[in-house]
């Protein structure tokens, strides 16, 4: 019987040093695979290449490095680039680039489906199969930032858990990502330059808090009334308004941090007076930004972008209470690579 070999980009490096002493060796020769697997993104012990033919045969008979592939990379008339990445269990997830003139950001997943139920994401139409391991996330981002350099000559800048999955149902595994991401040994990137977004699971908000995180946070709001948000996003019903409110007074008591919220506004959903008044009252409690996002369908009919004359109605309120305010347009559309849309298409 084949013994099934463990992925090593499991290990902590520590545990990488007790490995090779305990094969015989110098413990620096966990270091130096580390230093591969992570800072320089081997996906074969052949690649690594200061190490002896030995020492790398060795690696092979007791490991694997379950790399992720892009299966199929699209490019959007609008610079936009998706990649359908396939797993090592041959499952997809999506993850996106999105360039602008001074930044390029990646948009990444977090689980392969979703265990929410909001009504308005393709995500949501798939069940969840799994959480992502950290590496799995990672090599989402070190993807996106090789084509980065590549298409637009420049390095990542950002990224936005806002892909497929809810972050903070994967939690420990999205901190272990995030640590790897931001760490001199990973891709030394800014902590500030990461924002995590979730659709209101209050437990884990605090949990962040407590964490003492240095990331952003976003959360997907869409209506600021129970009724209207549990009728778009039925979990609402069980973490309704009051108890994402309580959670996020938490979290800006801990932290100091404006918090975002993702807003799209529906045609006949929540796009009157009532609505933007509830929002304006959500948003007392603290300093917060509000990213109204354009609608992306997703072939349904019932969820239809507002008319431009709601849109501008929540912009001229929320500004006249000094809420922050942006007005956020689609990005990738014609290859179902914008915000909703992700595992739209077959």
């Amino acid at each position: 019987m084949e013994i099934k070999k463990k992925d090593i980009r499991a290990l902590t490096k520590d545990q990488l040093r007790e490995f090779f002493q305990n094969q015989g060796d110098k413990a620096f020769r966990g270091n130096q695979v580390y230093e591969w697997l992570w800072n320089k993104g081997a996906h074969t012990f052949e690649d690594m290449t200061n190490l002896s033919k030995d020492t790398r045969q060795m690696l092979q008979d007791n490991f694997v490095i379950n790399h992720i592939k892009v299966d199929v990379m699209q490019r959007s008339s609008d610079g936009t680039v998706k990649n359908a990445v396939r797993l090592h269990d041959d499952l997809i997830v999506e993850s996106v680039l999105i360039p602008t003139k001074t930044r390029t950001t990646a948009c990444v997943s977090s689980q392969v489906g979703c265990s929410l139920d909001c009504k308005f994401c393709a995500t949501a139409r798939l069940k969840r199969m799994r959480n992502l391991n950290p590496d799995e996330i990672y090599d989402q981002v070190v993807a996106i930032d090789r084509e980065s350099r590549l298409y637009f000559d420049r390095p990542l800048s950002n990224i936005v858990f806002m892909g497929m999955g809810e972050p903070l149902m994967n939690y420990n595994n999205v901190l272990k990502a995030i640590d790897k991401i931001t760490s001199p040994e990973g891709l030394a990137m800014s902590p500030k330059r990461i924002v995590v977004s979730t659709s209101g699971v209050p437990k884990m908000i605090k949990k962040m808090a407590d964490d003492d995180v240095k990331f952003k946070l976003a959360v997907s709001l869409h209506s600021a009334i129970d009724e209207v948000r549990t009728s778009i996003m039925p979990f609402n019903a069980t973490f309704p308004l009051a108890t994402l409110r309580e959670a996020l007074v938490y979290w800006y008591e801990k932290t100091k941090n404006r918090i975002t919220y993702e807003y799209v506004v529906w045609e006949g959903i929540n796009d009157k007076r009532k609505d933007v008044d509830a929002l304006v009252e959500f948003c007392k409690f603290a300093p917060s930004k509000v990213n109204l996002i354009e609608y992306n369908p997703i072939d349904d009919g019932i969820f239809q972008q507002a008319k431009s004359e709601a849109i501008d109605m929540y912009q001229k309120v929320l500004e006249s209470n000094n809420i922050t305010v942006t007005v956020r347009r689609s990005r990738g559309k014609d290859i179902d690579a914008a915000c909703g849309q992700l595992a739209n298409k077959e």
